[in-house]
């Protein structure tokens, strides 16, 4: 599988798990590929509405932009099947 279909495929992954939570600023961070395994480790940043400091208002000034999760999505690259999803914590 090339890339482009991996991300596809772990984007997808993250809606389908996640699609009650209404999930926003859902964006690609990182690609990687591991030869010794043959899967791509996909990682997904995404926000979800509590996840946003100003969204019951209050506050003054300039809005603070929502926290962000990251996920990684490790696929199979023969098959395309997620085969594990995991938190990323970014240092």
């Amino acid at each position: 599988m090339d890339v482009t279909k991996a991300v596809q495929a772990a984007r997808m992954h993250i809606s389908e798990i996640f699609a009650g939570e209404m999930l926003t600023d859902i964006g690609l961070e990182e690609v990687r590929f591991d030869d010794g395994e043959n899967v791509w480790l996909i990682t997904v940043g995404f926000s979800r509405p509590w996840d946003d400091p100003n969204r019951h208002g209050g506050g003054f000034g300039e809005s603070t932009p929502p926290q962000r999760t990251y996920m990684t999505v490790r696929l199979d690259d023969a098959t395309g099947k997620a085969l594990e999803l995991t938190r990323r914590v970014l240092d």
